[in-house]
C-alpha cells in the first residue's frame, strides 16, 4: 500500500495479487481466478469496498478513519457495559428503598 493510493487502487493491488497467485497455483486463466475470488466472502468484501463510498478515498486516510470508527466503538461498548453495572447497583438500590418504605407504611 502507498500512503497516497486510492481505496479503489489498493483493492485492485490485492485482487490482482491474489489472482495471480491462484493462476500460479491452478493454472487456470487470470479471469478465471478472479471470477473465483470475487466468489469468496473475502472477495465480495473486496469487492464493495472497491465500488463504495470510500472507493476515491486516500487508503491512508481510510485507514486512520477505520481506527477511529473502531476506538469509538470499543468506548462505546465500554461505556455500555458501565452504564449496565450501574443499572444493577441501582436495581439494587431502588429494591432496598422499596423494602424500605414497604416497612414504613406497616
Amino acid at each position: 500500500m502507498h500512503p497516497e493510493q486510492r481505496v479503489y487502487e489498493m483493492v485492485e493491488e490485492v485482487l490482482q495479487r491474489q489472482a495471480t497467485d491462484l493462476c500460479k497455483r491452478s493454472g487456470c486463466s487470470p479471469q478465471e481466478a478472479l471470477e473465483a475470488i470475487l466468489r469468496t466472502v473475502a472477495g465480495r468484501q473486496l469487492s464493495d469496498l472497491r465500488e463504495g463510498p470510500h472507493a476515491q478515498e486516500k487508503a491512508r486516510e481510510w485507514q486512520e478513519g477505520l481506527l477511529w470508527e473502531r476506538a469509538l466503538e470499543r468506548l462505546g461498548m465500554e461505556r455500555y457495559m458501565e452504564w449496565l453495572e450501574g443499572r444493577e447497583a441501582r436495581t439494587e438500590y431502588h429494591a432496598l428503598l422499596e423494602e424500605e418504605l414497604a416497612s414504613l407504611q406497616g
